[in-house]
This record gives structure tokens, C-alpha cells and sequence, in this order.
């Protein structure tokens, strides 16, 4: 039977450990989209200067936290636009932007078309027939009817 190498129960390469300290702070920026950013109360969750922060975020995701969360907030607004008959502004503001002329820049330079023209390119989805025939199907359970007769 193999006994276990020194490698295989020694603590994780600097490397990794690095990647996990900005996962764990990239899941937090996710998570809290809609809130400004904060990058020293980041650096200082993983114990980094604001600098070397910055720096490693970037080393790792390819873009720094002011990007990646501008990205992230313009998926969602994107979502947001699919999903819902919202005004592109209250869109805007739900997804953490503080000005309409940055949300509409920003998207567009992201997705290529603006808010409003993203969203004439995809028009609501309708609700499918047999979903509307089951909800509208009387009840078998004697509730009483919806309108209050009976």
C-alpha cells in the first residue's frame, strides 16, 4: 500500500490559495450585485492592500473588480429586460447603476445594442397553452370561485 507524499497533505500552492481568496470575494460581489463596490472593505476581507488586490483580481479573472462587476450587473439588467415589462430605468437602478447615461453606455458597449433595442429583440414569451388550460381548469378540491359567489 502507497504512503501518502508530502505533497499530497501539505497546504495548497500558494497559487491555489490565491485563487480561492478571489473566488471567495468574486461569490461575494455576486452575491451583493446591486451594492456600490467597496474595494477596501474587499482587500481588507482577504487581507490585501487595495492595490495588490486590484492587481491579483485581475491576474486571475482577466479584468478588474470595477469591470467584472459592470459586467455582472449589465447580465443581470439583461435578464431583467427578458424577463420583465420594467422601465429600462427602474432596470438600471435595481441592478445597482447610479445614472441611466452609465447603465445605457455600459450596456451597450457590452452587449452591442442598447437597453431598448435588447429588449425589442426579445419580445415576451407567452405563457404556454397547456399551462393556461391547467390554470383555468375548475378546481376538483371545492375551493370556493375566485370571484366570491357562491
Amino acid at each position: 500500500m502507497p504512503t501518502p507524499t508530502a505533497t499530497s497533505t501539505s497546504a495548497p500552492a500558494p497559487a491555489e490559495a490565491r485563487n480561492r481568496l478571489m473566488l471567495r470575494v468574486r461569490n461575494a460581489m455576486d452575491r451583493h450585485y446591486a451594492r456600490p463596490l467597496d474595494v477596501p472593505g474587499l482587500a481588507a476581507s482577504i487581507d490585501m492592500s487595495e492595490a495588490h488586490f486590484i492587481r491579483t483580481f485581475k491576474a486571475v479573472f482577466g479584468e478588474t473588480p470595477y469591470r467584472y462587476l459592470q459586467r455582472r450587473r449589465v447580465e443581470r439588467a439583461m435578464f431583467a429586460l427578458r424577463q420583465s415589462r420594467r422601465s429600462v430605468t427602474d432596470v438600471c437602478f435595481d441592478v445597482g447603476f447610479n445614472s441611466l447615461g452609465t447603465f445605457s453606455r455600459t450596456f451597450k458597449e457590452i452587449v452591442g445594442v442598447s437597453p431598448s433595442e435588447y429588449r425589442g429583440l426579445y419580445p415576451p414569451v407567452a405563457v404556454p397553452t397547456c399551462f393556461f388550460k391547467a390554470w383555468a381548469r375548475p378546481s376538483s378540491f371545492g375551493e370556493a370561485p375566485a370571484d366570491g359567489d357562491g
